[in-house]
């Protein structure tokens, strides 16, 4: 019962980002572009979460794993909830960009 909960929640679980990176991964940064510009990780796409419904088509693949990025965590928790909802299957929040920066690295 409790392992279900946790699986639910997703408490305790890891992401093995580098794993998912190998696999063909984007990472998507969705703060402005001003943020994005002060620094960011290389190769990643910048989409303001703002927009990310006006562009998903810069998102072709919907069986693609993406993981989202943003300065805390707060705004990537909304990208990939906007991401699920429109059909993306495979979406990680890899919270704040600098975090996820030293996880991958």
């Amino acid at each position: 019962m409790i392992n279900r909960l946790k699986k639910l929640f997703g408490i305790g679980t890891t992401v093995d980002y580098p794993e998912l990176l190998q696999n063909g991964a984007v990472i998507v940064d969705v703060r402005s572009k001003a943020e994005y510009l002060a620094g960011h990780i290389k190769d990643s796409i910048n989409i303001p979460v703002d927009t990310l419904r006006n562009n998903l088509f810069k998102l072709k693949d919907k069986n693609q794993p993406i993981i989202t990025c943003c300065a805390s965590g707060m705004r990537s928790a909304s990208a990939k909830s906007i991401l699920k909802s429109s059909g993306f299957t495979k979406v990680y929040n890899g919270g704040g960009w600098n975090s996820l920066k030293n996880k991958i690295s």
